[in-house]
């Protein structure tokens, strides 16, 4: 029997790039992708896919920057939506396994407590509602699926949380952050841990993905600055701007790794200190 075949779809991105650091080569087949393959193009996904054979694809590919997502909803859709439905129906029609990246912006962020994911979703962003499309399409298309949700993923990205926050640290005095968004900091490291973790099981359906732990955007920033050495800084709690759509407290609970006992993701203070030490 020879190696299983994995493609990587947005192998550029913060958590496709850090999943391609990570597998082991000697155990898999891997390809991957980013722009060279459009997703949003069936024809090309059923010919790649048809050429390549890939056993699993871990999609990794989305538009992710929820202010573009707002102005351009088509693009949004396109790309979170139809690019899934052509994985999921390419990836079935070859008995592939499908493994989705989403997010916890599926929810409408107005329950304090943790959220399963036998909980019902109800997406308040474009970006939200455009990836639950293309859960709906992964659940409609390709029986053999893991949808894998997690939160505030950084690590592996220029633009993400965590170097927006050193990046203002190294320019300004003072930095207001929000105190009223609630969720759970995740590395994009401690993520891919755990999709390498389930790459080969016959575990199938929806996962939640998010570091042990929560805390509000200004407490993460507070934490960020503290591990990495800065006190030069000054950080005031604000509120989130009214003309913002954003969903307040998306706290996942990792039910399902709970109940099959397969995984235990790590404390986000531990993931966000391991990281800090790795980038410098």
């Amino acid at each position: 029997m020879g190696r299983t075949k994995v493609w990587i779809t947005g192998a550029k991105g913060k958590l496709g790039s850090t999943i391609a650091k990570q597998i082991d080569y000697l155990e898999y087949v891997v390809l991957t992708s980013d722009q060279d393959v459009d997703i949003t193009n069936q024809e090309d996904v059923i010919s790649y896919v048809e050429v390549s054979r890939p056993d699993v694809v871990i999609n990794c590919a989305g538009l992710s920057d929820e202010e573009l997502c707002m102005k351009n909803p088509a693009e949004a859709y396109k790309v979170n939506a139809l690019g899934v439905r052509n994985l999921a129906a390419a990836t079935r029609k070859i008995g592939a396994k499908l493994i989705q990246i989403s997010t916890d912006d599926v929810f409408s962020g107005d329950i304090t407590g943790g959220l399963t994911e036998f909980d019902l979703t109800g997406p308040i962003t474009v970006y939200g509602k455009s990836k639950l499309a293309g859960e709906n399409f992964v659940r409609e298309l390709n029986p053999r699926h893991l949808i894998v949700r997690s939160s505030w993923v950084y690590g592996g990205s220029k633009t993400d949380f965590v170097e927006y926050i050193l990046g203002k640290a190294a320019k300004e005095k003072t930095i207001y952050v929000p105190n009223d968004q609630i969720s759970s900091p995740t590395s994009a490291k401690a993520l891919a841990d755990f999709i390498l973790k389930i790459l080969h099981t016959k575990e199938y359906g929806v996962y939640h993905a998010a570091c042990e732990g929560s805390c509000t955007r200004y407490e993460f920033a507070r934490t960020i600055l503290e591990y990495a050495g800065i006190d030069s800084i000054t950080v005031e709690p604000s509120f989130t701007d009214k003309n913002i759509i954003k969903p307040k407290c998306t706290l996942l609970h990792n039910l399902m790794m709970e109940i099959t006992g397969i995984y235990k993701m790590p404390y986000w203070k531990d993931a966000l200190s391991e990281y800090l030490k790795e980038r410098n």
